[in-house]
């Protein structure tokens, strides 16, 4: 909660030095005051601003005049928790707000970013999800495979008894059913062995991955590149690398159908936190689609195994997929709507294991 003291330049240092976003609104709802931290959050300047409707400026202010409004109204600080703002170009943030009466007619609007937070919350959620249900898996796969390799071996030694062609197809039939099952349990555990890494430019798996993809796609649907060539090499196992990325983009050709645009972008951003372990420099690489997106529902369990919206599917590509990255100390992150859905996977770009 913001202080306010009696001296009017011990205020406006104070103010200007605080990372909450404040903005100050007189009675005709214009800005007087906005601090640095604001001006990052909605993309203006003070000079833009200042005496200005800060509504125009940023699509979401609407929602900001209207708890000044109230607070101004009823003379009483008015707080509402992870509301989700429109700042600019369609980008959009959650806050906490306070809108808290200064005088009859002045109100100051406290904003808390939280997107930072809640990411870091469900990453950490993702990355225990991941780790759960590998360690499940296991427990799994010990139970099935040793009765398994049982039934398998007694059905090879039943064949050799057996004299007719016929009834030998039977035993056939069980071993191939008993090695299908096996298979399938060795995909939901995913690697069994630490990745081997060494340097690998980033760009040399996607360009691998978009060949794989772009003999398989239709006419009708074109792969994109956006790639930022400053992005230095990480430590990575690149077969590991390269079966990621290529689950996540067979999705996205498998989402498009016959038309559509796949892009595959990568960007380095620094000072970045993966779950709660903080990072100097990351690779971000999105591949975006443009097919009908993922059910709302079905967006907290699509890094489960099993889980899949297609007839065909087995759902473990993503999930192997985010066992995959975090093996390099990464995470997948997945956002969707109709029209677009964007998979970012972020990798560190320094010496980071982790073989959880």
């Amino acid at each position: 909660m913001i202080t306010i003291v009696d001296d009017p330049g011990v205020n406006s240092r104070l103010l200007e030095h605080m990372q909450t976003a404040l903005i100050l609104l007189d009675e005709e709802l214009r800005v007087r005051f906005i601090n640095p931290a604001a001006q990052a959050l909605f993309a203006v300047s003070a000079r833009q601003v200042q005496g200005q409707r800060l509504y125009p400026a940023s699509p979401g202010a609407r929602v900001l005049e209207r708890l000044a409004t109230d607070a101004r109204h009823h003379g009483d600080a008015f707080t509402q928790r992870e509301l989700r703002v429109e700042v600019s170009g369609g980008h959009h943030i959650t806050v906490d707000i306070a809108a808290i009466p200064i005088s009859e007619t002045e109100v100051m609007l406290e904003l808390s970013h939280l997107d930072r937070r809640l990411r870091i919350t469900r990453e950490q959620s993702l990355i225990n999800q991941n780790q759960a249900t590998r360690h499940l898996l296991r427990g799994l796969a010990h139970e099935i495979k040793n009765p398994l390799g049982g039934l398998r071996g007694a059905a090879q030694l039943l064949e050799r008894e057996l004299k007719a062609p016929d009834l030998r197809e039977y035993t056939q039939v069980i071993i191939e059913e008993a090695d299908r099952l096996r298979t399938l349990v060795n995909g939901l555990l995913g690697p069994s062995t630490r990745p081997n890494k060494r340097e690998v430019n980033i760009h040399e798996v996607l360009e691998r991955v978009r060949q794989l993809v772009d003999a398989e796609a239709p006419e009708g649907v074109t792969l994109e590149r956006d790639y930022d060539p400053s992005i230095p090499s990480l430590l990575g196992e690149p077969n590991q690398l390269i079966q990621a990325t290529l689950n996540i983009v067979r999705n996205a050709l498998q989402a498009v159908g016959e038309v559509g645009r796949i892009t595959l972008r990568t960007r380095s951003q620094r000072q970045f936190t993966i779950a709660d372990v903080p990072h100097k420099l990351v690779a971000r690489i999105d591949i975006e689609d443009t097919g009908p997106g993922i059910p709302r529902e079905m967006m907290e369990r699509i890094f489960y195994p099993m889980v899949t919206s297609r007839a065909k599917g087995t759902g473990l590509g993503l999930s192997i997929a985010q066992t995959l990255v975090h093996q390099h100390g990464g995470l997948i992150e997945c956002w969707s709507e109709p029209g677009q859905t964007v998979f970012t996977i972020w990798l560190p770009l320094e010496n980071t294991t982790n073989d959880g």
